[in-house]
């Protein structure tokens, strides 16, 4: 019979079982321990096989996945996305788990601990005088206690929810910053921060009352057999907020869809995705004082207001911060000379943000995506030739990996998760709360964005916005972290369900959706359309940078364009070898330390203002060409004017225009002058 439980040392919480009498009679002798010893020396090899079975199972699962890539691309078949491949097969797996192998385990016997106020997270059983450790795993309900799980294949496949915080997210979100596309992103920075934030904040609360709602009617009808607070209702809102329009985004990069429309949708996505993790931990967080710690309090919801900000500003500081000291150390070693370890300390730094902000109370998704823009923007001009190639091609490598294992696991987890609750009425409540709470998203802000944007958001990409809000890695990863309770149970079931329809109804309808809102394709993501000018077009240094240039700086958001100026001139210089040099933008009596801080390398640079940035800073009057009677500028404006050329008010003399008279013999006429390229199309007539 088992004895009476005790407590041990504090702190740590460890429980001291005393069941020496349960298998006594068994027992006798040495050869009896023996026995014992080898049976424990199997049951550890066979649990080290499973383990690899497990690992070889998801290895087995990508290498599937990246075959039926290459033939879905080399068919170019597009109905399917990779991810929707990886959580079919995923699926396929899952089914010959739950329903192929036999169960291997039945040895589990309850205990009481009725002296016991709370559970341990470690207890030790005193088993014939041998002490074995045994972990918490969770809490099970009294209806299902002869119910646990007893296939250890089925355990092993089941991952810690830490694994994809820790290990699985971070590259992919660290891959969405140091990947951005900092020209388009920056020309509609005002519409994605309002998307992001305004939008996922009204997306959550428009969803967390809708399925309140539902939650009541449950209750009503009696389909509810637990408890469901108005918090667990605002805290599914925040997750299912979480938009991962992977699917449609790889779909417009190989359509080469509109720029502007994918900046739109990539930029919210990559903030949308941190603001849902922050306000999902700020209601976490939301603790009303009194009996009722459900119900609503003004002090604790401004508290929880000041959580947001505080965990959302603080993870960004600490990225911004850990991505400038990896700049400032790259830039005044010489890691250079050592490519290799210039990408692990990279990587290492990189992958640590998150870590740290965790550890700190932050939020590591927020830290680890603004280290990747400020590692992206600062120390990758540091970087030597070999590391930038590898930087971008192990994160690349890692966010794929790590993406599809998660949507693979998505699959598998539908039949090996133990815990599912699924209820028809929220299944379908949460389908129409997430299409009505879209709407409220997109239509309305970008009503109000349009009346002050230049370039407006039309009813096309309005539309294609809202169909393009898919749910994946990250709803998923945030579901699957808590599902101690019914309501967490069913909101990670929920979640789950709506991510398999979004991926493969909504991603496989992209293309017929860009089709039907006549959305143009074939655009180069990295170019701008060409000019509508019938008579020429000026182009800078080379080809269309100029052009582009100056369309970027003068559609980016009036905010980045007050943040460039100080960048470029003294943020830059400092941190990396390029920009101006500090002895030419500080003030003269900051000499000492404007010569410690500017590179080398900067003076002996020629082209200081043309790094790969300056298409942000172009000024409208650095460029003036005059053909004929008509002066063209920059920013497109004309007048009447003699012929003359003006680059950094220089003037270029007449002999320029008697070249280019001399040169008429062919359709394109190209004058080389000072770093500026005049192309003039000419049209012969007949």
């Amino acid at each position: 019979m088992a004895q009476p439980l005790r407590r041990r040392l504090p702190p740590l919480p460890l429980l001291l079982l005393a069941a020496g009498g349960l298998r006594a009679a068994e027992r006798s002798g040495g050869s009896s321990s023996a026995m014992e010893e080898l049976a424990t020396e199997k049951e550890a090899e066979e649990s080290h096989r499973q383990d690899s079975v497990s690992l070889l199972t998801f290895i087995l699962l990508l290498t599937l996945t990246i075959l039926t890539i290459w033939l879905f691309k080399h068919r170019r078949v597009r109905f399917l996305h990779e991810t929707g491949l990886a959580m079919i097969y995923g699926l396929i797996v899952g089914v010959i788990l739950r329903y192929g192998t036999p169960s291997t385990s039945g040895h589990d016997k309850p205990f009481s601990c009725s002296q016991e106020d709370r559970p341990f997270t470690t207890l030790l059983v005193n088993v014939s005088g041998k002490f074995f450790e045994y972990t918490l795993k969770g809490e099970i309900s009294p209806g299902k206690i002869h119910n646990v799980e007893q296939n250890d294949m089925l355990r092993k496949v089941t991952f810690d929810p830490e694994v994809f915080f820790n290990i699985l997210l971070p590259p992919i979100i660290f891959h969405a910053g140091y990947s951005l596309k900092k020209r388009h992103f920056f020309r509609n920075l005002g519409s994605i921060l309002a998307y992001a934030f305004l939008g996922t904040a009204v997306s959550c609360f428009i969803i967390g009352n809708l399925m309140y709602g539902v939650v009541k009617l449950m209750k009503l009808v009696g389909q509810l057999s637990d408890k469901f607070y108005y918090t667990d209702c605002l805290l599914f809102g925040a997750i299912i907020s979480a938009t991962d329009p992977v699917t449609v985004l790889a779909i417009f990069n190989e359509l080469h869809a509109d720029v502007d429309l994918y900046a739109l949708l990539f930029g919210e996505s990559v903030l949308n995705d941190a603001v849902a993790i922050v306000l999902s931990s700020s209601i976490v967080a939301y603790q009303p004082t009194g009996e009722n710690t459900h119900a609503f309090d003004a002090a604790a919801f401004f508290k929880s207001v000041g959580i947001f900000l505080g965990i959302f500003s603080g993870s960004f500081m600490m990225g911004a911060v850990t991505g400038v000291v990896t700049a400032l150390v790259t830039k005044f070693t010489k890691l250079h000379c050592f490519p290799l370890l210039e990408t692990a300390l990279f990587f290492l730094m990189s992958w640590s943000t998150f870590l740290l902000a965790e550890a700190c109370g932050f939020t590591g998704v927020v830290a680890v995506l603004f280290c990747g823009i400020t590692q992206a923007h600062y120390t990758y001009n540091n970087l030597s030739v070999e590391s930038r190639s590898r930087t971008k091609q192990l994160f690349e490598v890692l966010h794929f990996l790590a993406e599809n294992f998660i949507f693979s696991y998505m699959g598998l987890a539908l039949f090996t998760f133990q815990k599912h609750i699924f209820s028809p009425v929220f299944i379908i409540g949460a389908f129409v709360a997430i299409f009505l709470g879209r709407a409220a998203h997109i239509y309305p802000l970008s009503f109000l964005l349009n009346l002050g944007r230049r370039h407006k958001i039309s009813w096309s990409f309005q539309h294609m916005m809202m169909f393009s809000g898919l749910r994946g890695a990250m709803a998923f990863a945030l579901a699957i972290r808590d599902t101690a309770t019914y309501s967490h149970q069913m909101m990670f079931s929920t979640t789950l369900l709506i991510v398999f329809f979004t991926v493969w109804i909504v991603g496989g309808g992209t293309t017929p959706m860009l089709s039907w809102l006549n959305i143009r394709v074939g655009v180069d993501p990295d170019q701008d359309p060409p000019p509508t000018n019938d008579s020429f077009q000026v182009l800078q240094g080379d080809g269309q940078d100029s052009t582009r240039r100056n369309r970027t700086k003068q559609e980016s958001a009036w905010l980045f364009r007050l943040w460039y100026s100080f960048d470029h001139n003294y943020l830059k210089p400092i941190l990396t070898h390029s920009g101006p040099p500090l002895t030419t933008t500080l003030p003269s009596w900051c000499g000492l330390i404007a010569r410690c801080l500017t590179s080398p390398q900067v003076y002996d640079n020629q082209e200081q203002l043309r790094e790969e940035d300056s298409d942000f800073i172009l000024n409208d009057g650095d460029l003036t060409v005059t053909y004929g009677d008509t002066t063209i500028t920059a920013n497109g404006s004309s007048g009447p004017h003699t012929a003359t050329t003006n680059l950094d008010s220089r003037r270029t003399k007449s002999s320029s225009e008697e070249a280019l008279e001399r040169d008429l013999g062919a359709p394109d006429h190209e004058v080389t002058s000072r770093g500026t390229r005049l192309v003039f199309p000419l049209e012969y007539n007949a």
